[in-house]
């Protein structure tokens, strides 16, 4: 078993990712982001989340429970794979139409009676 503090090599933020990481922030990998040609720059566990990465954007909340690793280890090696280029933020689709007033007060309701 290896302490989460080796993984990051003692970090607890990442390095320089100009994005803030959040639990729900969804990421893609990059098009040819190859885990196989990655080289010694990363480790086996930023291996390991570029490999979930692929084909399917995933949200960081995803990716720790996939890897069993703690989400401050998961935010510091995703700010690294951003910061290397291999993943990217997954923007949400924003829809143009505002939601159904009667849906909403329908849920609002619902809620209420519980």
């Amino acid at each position: 078993m290896v302490r989460p503090y080796t993984v990051t090599r003692g970090r607890t933020r990442p390095d320089a990712a100009a994005v803030d990481i959040e639990l729900i922030t969804v990421l893609a990998a990059e098009p040819g982001a190859d885990p196989e040609t990655c080289g010694d720059a990363l480790g086996e566990d930023h291996l390991a989340l570029l490999r979930r990465c692929e084909g399917h954007p995933r949200s960081v909340a995803e990716l720790a429970s996939q890897t069993d690793l703690p989400v401050a280890v998961v935010r510091v090696l995703l700010g690294d794979l951003l910061d290397a280029g291999r993943i990217h933020v997954v923007s949400p689709a924003v829809s143009g139409e505002a939601p159904d007033v009667g849906v909403l007060r329908h849920v609002i309701d619902g809620l209420k009676s519980l």
